[in-house]
């Protein structure tokens, strides 16, 4: 640790760069990650929300939830014997507010359940970034595929569906606008047993997510820009280490030759390693955190507490096996031959 920390002190410019490109490294990483984290919740927070459990759409719909038409004898059975299990639609949509404003939303109605927002014909039960549109408890809705008016109920938080607000409206009135009366899905949840039915195929939470379209996509583009930079960074340890140990063979020689141990050169260059990415992180972790708190409201951003802690342990032991590799050559390295090349 002494000897760790009197080389960093002598040679402060080479640490002080190789820092501030890890912290640029990390806190554009957090950034990214916060990012796919805000968009994956606002495409389907209204999925994520559930608990775990098993959806079933009909097999013949080429796993497109809304050309998904399931039988309401089958449907009324599932519902008999999985008591938690609830039916449900989902279907884009918009409506227009007092001002004859059209605002896009996502319909979603659904059978007796705790799991959904229950609501009575003619109400609507709305996202609250409609509220922040201007829409008020008790304002009237319209949609010019339904004869009667929407009166506002309440709103409700985090209920986004392919990046747009939930409407959740009463089964009568949904059939009536989009004049079906069988529903696309039915989920059962905290069920580890999958039921095989007849004409059904079933999706757990996260494979129903990839059945939404644009969201496999998008999630698949953001976390492999996420996991190259981490990647980046582990290189970037195992190149600057890298030249460090060759500028410093003869020196090696010299701390071999009067009895220093390789495993005591290895683990200055850890704590090197470690101090450095622990200050980059820190300081990486606090800056995204203010970041989330001045972020435009608009903006769909949320780095929790668990991934940054996740990738904070990415970060260092990608740069563990990166400064590792680097450090190899120093088990090569004879003190003699060192020495006789003079090159301290």
């Amino acid at each position: 640790m002494n000897m760790a920390w009197k080389e960093m002190k002598k040679n402060k410019t080479r640490f002080l760069i190789l820092g501030s490109i890890v912290f640029l490294v990390s806190f554009l990483t957090f950034i990214i990650s916060g990012l796919a984290n805000g968009l994956s919740q606002d495409n389907a927070a209204l999925i994520k929300d559930l608990p775990n459990g098993q959806f079933y759409m009909t097999a013949d719909a080429d796993q497109t939830y809304n050309l998904s038409r399931i039988d309401t004898s089958v449907q009324d059975k599932i519902l008999n014997d999985q008591r938690e299990a609830v039916a449900l639609s989902i279907q884009m949509g918009f409506v227009n507010d007092g001002a004859d404003k059209q605002q896009s939303v996502v319909f979603v109605t659904s059978t007796d359940s705790d799991l959904l927002p229950q609501v009575g014909k003619g109400e609507i039960v709305l996202d609250r970034s409609l509220e922040e549109k201007g829409i008020k408890v008790g304002d009237t809705l319209t949609n010019n595929q339904f004869s009667g008016e929407f009166i506002v109920k309440a709103f409700v938080d985090q209920k986004k569906f392919s990046h747009a607000p939930v409407a959740f409206i009463n089964m009568i009135n949904y059939q009536e606008i989009y004049r079906v009366r069988e529903m696309q899905l039915i989920f059962v949840p905290e069920s580890d047993a999958t039921l095989e039915i007849a004409g059904l195929e079933y999706f757990s939470n996260k494979q129903f997510l990839d059945t939404i379209p644009s969201y496999s996509a998008e999630q698949l583009s953001l976390n492999m820009i996420v996991w190259f930079l981490v990647v980046i960074s582990g290189m970037l340890f195992a190149i600057f280490f890298y030249m460090m140990n060759v500028q410093k063979i003869g020196l090696y020689g010299i701390l071999k030759a009067i009895g220093v141990k390789t495993s005591a050169l290895f683990k200055m260059m850890w704590t090197q390693m470690l101090l450095i990415t622990i200050v980059a992180l820190a300081i990486s972790i606090a800056l995204s955190q203010a970041f989330m708190v001045v972020a435009p409201a608009g903006m769909p951003f949320n780095l929790s507490f668990t991934t940054t802690v996740q990738l904070s342990i990415i970060f260092l032991v990608i740069g563990f096996i990166g400064a590792t590799l680097s450090g190899l050559q120093i088990k090569k390295v004879e003190p003699l031959q060192a020495i006789q090349q003079g090159e301290v």
